[in-house]
């Protein structure tokens, strides 16, 4: 028997799609969703399942029924809308807008959601000032994020059926969002990270590479190879937390100025000590979002956007140009 779903207006939601893993056969409902929802906790998708709200070939399953492998899982994800978090007159440096998005430029240091230990003073909440019918629409539009310490481009959505739409061309892998990162020591040629990433076993602050993890897949090309450090362009196929960060520090390439998952920098021999200066107070992880390029969710137009890179950033450019060239 098929069970529809249900829902009133007022309660916005979004549909996510997931295939289980056939090796995961014989694992519990309960337990197969939330490694594969692992955005969300173990109690909430429970729920969720309870309230039919997540559906296994188009049918609903009890929590403890056991997966063959295979099997097609449906979850609508019922969101709240944003009503915490309050306006406040934070600067934004919008470089597109119309009726239904728009899209930022953020500068590094900005956290983009209120959570622990930033309440206020967020992105989110200079969104709900600039446009206060934000409010109306979960997470204020945010489609995606960045890192608080990241800079560059993000899209918001303005209204209930621009965000469905957005957040559906994400997971399908329609959006094309292109970075540029310093990483520690010397890349000979670009390449594919294709390493799934979860949760950190032991340290919940962080992420890491782990096989129960999420898929997840990171291109990158060489842009300028310096003395112990490489200017690299990346492009996202997935968009798991921290995923650059937590990729390049697999591969033995941490990014520069990561203070969770780089450590100390590692200072190139016979360095100037402008160079050692500039490496050692570089104040965040040097990441940037350069490029974004998305469909409209009305006019279906593709539009472009790019972010020139920072002081900062270009700062360290110059620095390791000196360096390179011996001066």
């Amino acid at each position: 028997m098929t069970t529809q779903i249900q829902h009133t207006a007022d309660e916005p939601s979004t549909v996510l799609t997931e295939t289980i893993p056939l090796d995961w056969g014989g694992a519990r409902l309960d337990q197969a969703v939330a490694r594969l929802f692992s955005d969300y906790s173990r109690e909430r998708l429970k729920e969720w399942i309870n309230q039919g709200h997540l559906l296994v070939e188009g049918k609903v399953w009890r929590p403890k029924d056991r997966v063959a492998g295979g099997e097609n899982v449906t979850l609508e994800i019922m969101l709240e809308v944003e009503t915490e978090a309050k306006p406040q007159d934070i600067p934004l440096n919008i470089i597109y807008e119309d009726a239904d998005i728009l899209v930022l430029d953020k500068a590094a240091g900005l956290v983009v959601h209120p959570g622990a230990g930033n309440p206020d003073g967020t992105l989110l909440n200079g969104l709900l000032f600039h446009c206060p019918d934000l409010k109306n629409i979960p997470r204020a539009g945010l489609v995606h994020r960045i890192d608080k310490d990241t800079s560059g481009l993000l899209v918001v959505a303005k209204t209930l059926p621009a965000q469905t739409f957005l957040v559906a061309e994400l997971s399908q892998k329609n959006v094309y969002r292109e970075y540029e990162a310093v990483v520690q020591g010397s890349l000979v040629s670009g390449g594919t990270i294709d390493a799934p990433i979860g949760r950190h076993p032991s340290e919940r602050i962080k992420m890491a590479v782990i096989s129960s993890g999420k898929p997840a897949v990171t291109h990158f090309r060489v842009i300028k190879r310096y003395r112990g450090m490489t200017h690299v362009r990346i492009e996202l196929e997935t968009g798991r937390t921290h995923q650059i960060r937590v990729h390049f520090a697999h591969k033995g390439h941490p990014l520069l100025g990561d203070p969770v998952y780089a450590g100390r920098p590692r200072l190139p021999k016979g360095a100037t000590a402008e160079l050692v200066h500039t490496l050692q107070s570089f104040p965040r992880q040097a990441l940037h979002a350069r490029r974004l390029t998305l469909t409209h969710p009305v006019s279906y137009e593709q539009l472009s956007f790019e972010s020139p890179l920072p002081e900062d950033f270009v700062q360290l450019l110059n620095e390791l140009d000196l360096d390179l060239k011996g001066g």
